[in-house]
């Protein structure tokens, strides 16, 4: 989740999060996040989001690496939506323990579930239920409350059916976030450093959440050991950060702001970062992609952020749609 975004559209309250907290701020989303340092901006008609894509080719199968079906109103309605836009599977993101928590249940309850909301979809060629997965983690802005309850309820998952049979696949999101400094940044690098631990101890992905924190986050995985599936979701780096992502085997997950008219750096990172290496995500409700700004974002919405990365790359969209969803499946461990 990056708080930096927008939320469109929602009227709803997260149960138990910093969202609360955290709603006026969001509104800057364009303004402060679409600006990453480099050339200056461009007219957003300089940049299409998305291939004209006709109906013979509309055969792709999309993973949303991220997104918080959680705070949906309806999740049922939600993911019956991204299934009917071909996507085909969710990670459903925690960031602290009672989103984990409805994470976990959705995940149970929802994958593979038709929802009767998803009149027609059973029509379109290509068409297969909806896989859900979750993680467990605490968010930056909420380190000051400890990570106590987050280890108990991993420990309730593993004493219980086991964290695999939970559809749990990655411990985050979590990381620093030196921008708001919600919590003390040494409290964050100590949360940071123990949810690294669990992911290795627990064999799990991790998925990082870094703002204006990179060489305390890359210090932290280095000394606590760097997860063999480690995610920067959210990827707003430049090329050198992306670099050094890479280096460590790192997969770079991009959202919707690479739509955003001024992310002229961020779409030079996805140009030259390999094809076996990043992951398309929403992040929804937050970042909605251009040409939806003003709207609440929505899973569905990972075929536009994968058609803009499809063209800058020079795919169509059915290949990074089987390219993204591969390396899903290495990221979170979901082939094994």
């Amino acid at each position: 989740m990056d708080d930096s975004s927008d939320q469109t559209g929602q009227g709803d309250q997260h149960e138990g999060s910093w969202l609360r907290r955290r709603r006026g701020t969001a509104r800057r989303a364009q303004r402060e996040t679409s600006a990453p340092a480099g050339p200056g901006p461009v007219a957003e008609a300089s940049f299409s989001p998305a291939y004209p894509v006709k109906a013979s080719q509309a055969t792709a199968i999309w993973t949303d690496s991220h997104c918080h079906l959680q705070d949906e109103p309806d999740p049922a309605a939600t993911l019956a939506l991204a299934r009917a836009a071909r996507v085909g599977r969710v990670v459903c993101v925690g960031t602290d323990v009672a989103s984990s928590r409805r994470a976990v249940m959705l995940a149970k309850e929802l994958s593979g579930r038709a929802p009767a909301q998803s009149t027609g979809y059973a029509q379109i060629p290509g068409a297969r239920d909806a896989e859900v997965w979750a993680t467990v983690g605490l968010h930056p802005h909420d380190a000051r409350a400890g990570l106590g309850s987050v280890i108990e309820f991993l420990d309730e998952l593993s004493a219980g059916e086991g964290l695999r049979r939970s559809r749990v696949v990655a411990i985050g999101e979590c990381g620093l976030d030196y921008h708001y400094d919600n919590s003390p940044r040494d409290v964050q690098r100590d949360v940071f450093a123990a949810q690294v631990g669990l992911a290795n101890r627990h064999n799990l992905a991790l998925v990082i959440h870094t703002r204006e924190a990179w060489d305390d986050t890359f210090s932290i995985l280095e000394h606590e050991g760097v997860p063999e599936r480690t995610i920067f979701h959210c990827f707003t780096g430049g090329e050198a950060e992306a670099r050094r992502c890479l280096r460590i085997g790192g997969l770079l997950s991009f959202s919707g702001i690479v739509t955003f008219a001024n992310a002229v750096e961020l779409r030079q990172v996805v140009t030259h970062c390999p094809l076996d290496s990043l992951l398309i995500e929403t992040d929804s409700p937050f970042l909605t992609p251009v040409p939806h700004r003003g709207h609440r974002n929505s899973p569905s919405n990972v075929t536009v952020v994968g058609n803009a990365v499809g063209q800058l790359k020079g795919f169509e969209p059915e290949v990074l749609a089987a390219i993204s969803w591969m390396n899903a499946e290495k990221a979170f461990g979901l082939g094994v």
